[in-house]
């Protein structure tokens, strides 16, 4: 039987008060992690919704609760540098006792770029920025100093205490589907492949391609746990399962569950009566 595990997360519009009431739910409804998103804009038709910064929430995320595991699904890696990056995490692993899930991609978002003067880059750019940014992470975490020399970054006899609570460091959640570069990324580096989105059949898809880039690097492809994201609406909520199920079929063991709507705190509440269902899919 395949462990599977489950999480919650708050789309974008939520106040502070409906993300403290979504921690509170996840944390004592039993749900194995909570997560937050790296935006700092809104997606979609308008992009002037509220939407606070990751890290800080997920520092107040590790003080006000004391046993789901947190998380964001995923940062952005070209908002910010890895060095300042790994820094934050650790003191996120530390807040929490150990709690912390570490989620990255290579970024996408043009219009949060073009407002903050960030370098956007093409897509081959971006990957290569993310292969760069988690060895230099991974040295950080792990080295008395690291050094490094790139295209995109340098480090030089750079320290880094302490190291992370979990050791070697927290699981590394990678996200993203892109089949030659994204996916090859994850077979080198990832705990946990979150997929882009797609049906069951196109995850299934990204998924072998992700087995063969592990064949191609010596890995253990049952290394790497699969995730993806799923919505759940007032009106979808009695599907959770049913959706869950045709994505269980294809090798999927983690959700994140997206609540959104006018009242999104009691669609949590609703899928936490359902989390013994969605466990025995397993």
């Amino acid at each position: 039987m395949t462990s599977l595990r489950f999480g919650l997360k708050l789309s974008q519009d939520a106040t502070i008060d409906q993300l403290r009431d979504l921690w509170r739910v996840a944390d004592e409804g039993g749900f194995d992690s909570c997560w937050v998103m790296d935006h700092f804009a809104t997606l979609g038709p308008r992009d002037d919704g509220d939407i606070f910064e990751t890290w800080t929430l997920l520092a107040a995320m590790a003080q006000v609760t004391a046993r789901t595991r947190i998380g964001c699904a995923v940062v952005g890696n070209t908002y910010r540098h890895p060095g300042v990056l790994a820094k934050m995490a650790v003191t996120v692993d530390h807040l929490s006792g150990g709690r912390l899930d570490f989620g990255i991609g290579a970024g996408w978002a043009e219009n949060e770029h073009t407002m903050l003067g960030l370098d956007l880059g093409t897509r081959k750019d971006r990957a290569d920025r993310l292969e760069e940014s988690l060895q230099i992470i991974r040295g950080l975490w792990t080295q008395p100093r690291t050094s490094f020399s790139g295209k995109h970054y340098r480090l030089q006899d750079a320290v880094a205490e302490p190291k992370p609570v979990q050791r070697p460091y927290p699981p590394i959640w990678i996200g993203g589907s892109g089949p030659r570069r994204t996916l090859r990324i994850a077979a080198r580096h990832a705990d946990v492949w979150n997929a882009a989105g797609g049906s069951p059949a196109e995850v299934a898809a990204s998924s072998a391609v992700l087995d063969q880039h592990c064949a191609d690097l010596g890995r253990d492809p049952g290394e790497i746990r699969r995730s993806v994201q799923l919505r759940v609406g007032a009106d979808t909520v009695d599907q959770a399962a049913a959706t869950a199920t045709s994505f269980v079929e294809v090798g999927i063991t983690d959700f994140v569950l997206i609540v959104s709507g006018p009242n999104p705190v009691a669609i949590a509440e609703e899928l936490t009566t359902q989390l013994p269902r969605l466990r025995d899919l397993g």
